[in-house]
């Protein structure tokens, strides 16, 4: 069971990791695509987003009647100026709530809000991971347990056994090594790493056990590692998931910005969803710029030997608690500005 856990991840380690890295986030958004298209602009009188529209319509109907209270009351008060601006609200509404079957005005608009997201997203990739640093240091990190896969069953013979064995297995971890430099070019960790393949393998240099060990790995060490980079995969699909969540719920928050209060549901959904875009920056900003520490540091030095489990650590559940406190204090900051801006112009009005 150990051997098949351990070939299983040296299988993913060549075939997928190699190419996975900050363009895994664009990846993951194009597999969500035809999830948003057909959402909000096939068919929607059939789907669950024009069911969802039919909701935001009878919320309208019955926040209408509190509107409308509201606008008798402000006209018998003689406050003319409140109702007048006051009656842009119904407009809006009925507006961005008219289904025509391919999609609504708020179903277009949401669907081109995420993607002016994803498309800032993906320059902000672009730009701060022009040397794939992410991809490096996420390589970096499970390079040795992908090595010691190959080595591991090496272990445990003697003799000509073992010779054969890690000649066997050296073919297969240059062929590593190769994929790595066709990718990056001749980087020194690369060099570190198959210096310490080729001290074991031939015997040459002083190689302690620790050494070989750290090489090797443990499956414990492997599975954890394994689990934190399907666990940032998981929070970017997550992010993902939550936008078109958030999406299909805008016709509800639409018909229910007619209530007469100052904080309009819809603002409060607007503000989800912009602050689920930042939580997706975010997260991204703060891998990028720590794999540059790492590939920048201490991947520059072909003799330190860093334990990058921290790292793992890092991305599978620090950086996206991180990016959601970030999200969460950009949120507020957006909501109060849309506040305010509303508030501005109804007064100008």
């Amino acid at each position: 069971m150990q051997l098949a856990i351990q070939l299983i991840f040296a299988e993913v380690g060549i075939d997928n990791i190699l190419n996975n890295g900050a363009e895994t986030s664009q990846s993951i958004a194009e597999g969500w695509d035809k999830e948003w298209l057909d959402l909000l602009q096939n068919n929607t009188s059939n789907n669950l987003y024009g069911a969802l529209t039919n909701v935001g319509i009878f919320f309208a109907v019955g926040t209408l009647l509190f509107f409308v209270v509201q606008f008798l009351k402000d006209l018998l008060s003689y406050e003319y100026t409140r109702p007048i601006s006051a009656l842009i609200w119904p407009f809006v509404v009925v507006t961005l709530l008219n289904n025509s079957g391919n999609g609504s005005i708020l179903s277009n608009l949401t669907l081109g809000l995420r993607n002016f997201i994803g498309t800032a997203n993906q320059q902000v990739l672009l730009t701060a991971d022009a040397d794939k640093m992410y991809q490096q240091a996420l390589n970096m990190s499970v390079a040795e347990e992908v090595a010691g896969s190959f080595l591991r069953p090496c272990q445990s013979l003697t003799g000509e056994q073992q010779n054969q064995c890690f000649a066997k297995a050296t073919e297969k971890v240059n062929i590593l090594w190769q994929q790595y430099r066709n990718l990056y070019g001749n980087k020194n960790w690369i060099v570190r790493l198959q210096t310490k393949v080729d001290n074991i393998r031939y015997g040459t240099g002083i190689v302690s056990e620790t050494s070989f060990n750290s090489l090797l790995g443990s499956t414990v060490q492997t599975s954890i590692k394994n689990f934190l980079v399907s666990l940032q995969y998981a929070f970017q699909n997550l992010i993902e998931a939550t936008m078109l969540l958030i999406a299909a719920l805008g016709p509800i928050a639409l018909g229910g910005s007619l209530l007469p209060v100052v904080g309009k549901p819809i603002f409060a959904w607007l503000t989800g969803f912009l602050s689920i875009g930042i939580a997706k920056i975010s997260f991204n900003i703060i891998a990028v710029l720590t794999a540059a520490v790492i590939v920048n540091g201490p991947g520059q030095n072909p003799n330190v030997d860093p334990d990058l489990m921290w790292f793992m650590i890092f991305l599978g559940v620090l950086a996206p608690i991180l990016s959601l406190v970030v999200a969460a204090a950009g949120g507020f900051a957006v909501f109060s500005a849309i506040s305010n801006t509303a508030s501005l112009v109804r007064d100008r009005i």
